[in-house]
């Protein structure tokens, strides 16, 4: 190896692009490959968002109507029967968290959990999530189980 034969490693030196803009000579002058006239040929175009080259855009074309509670909380909502069933398929022996239901694949790691009245239990759980109904809470506690609130 000599100072003859060095040369960079394969893919450190990329070809720029041909400049655009630069006179008539260079063969990309005068348009700048932008084309004559219209928004697009503009400096500072951008299109908006939905843009349909003037036809009326779908976002305006459908009907808008109601209201959207930005604030709303969306609860996940689990039946009494699925708990059951978790301690029949002896999957939890007496206590239910927010942990056990997502390794269960019953609720993702950032639902809000409300357990529901649907169905009968029969064991006696100590489950800890973010809400419950009430006739779900008193199930559980009638079931000799505590209903703790996160």
């Amino acid at each position: 190896m000599n100072l003859g034969n060095l040369k960079p490693a394969d893919g450190a030196v990329q070809k720029e692009g041909k400049r655009v803009g630069r006179g008539q000579g260079s063969g990309k002058g005068g348009t700048a490959t932008r084309g004559h006239k219209g928004a697009k040929s503009r400096s500072g175009y951008s299109k908006k968002i939905g843009f349909e080259g003037g036809q009326m855009p779908l976002q305006r074309r459908v009907p808008k109507f109601g209201f959207t509670n930005i604030n709303r909380k969306e609860y996940k909502g689990i039946n009494l029967d699925k708990l059951q069933e978790l301690v029949d398929n002896k999957v939890v022996a007496d206590t239910v968290t927010l942990d056990t239901l997502i390794e269960n694949r019953l609720v993702r790691k950032n639902d809000l959990v409300k357990i529901l009245g649907g169905g009968e239990l029969k064991a006696s759980l100590k489950i800890s999530v973010h809400k419950f109904t009430s006739s779900a809470k008193a199930a559980i506690e009638a079931a000799g189980g505590e209903a703790i609130s996160l």
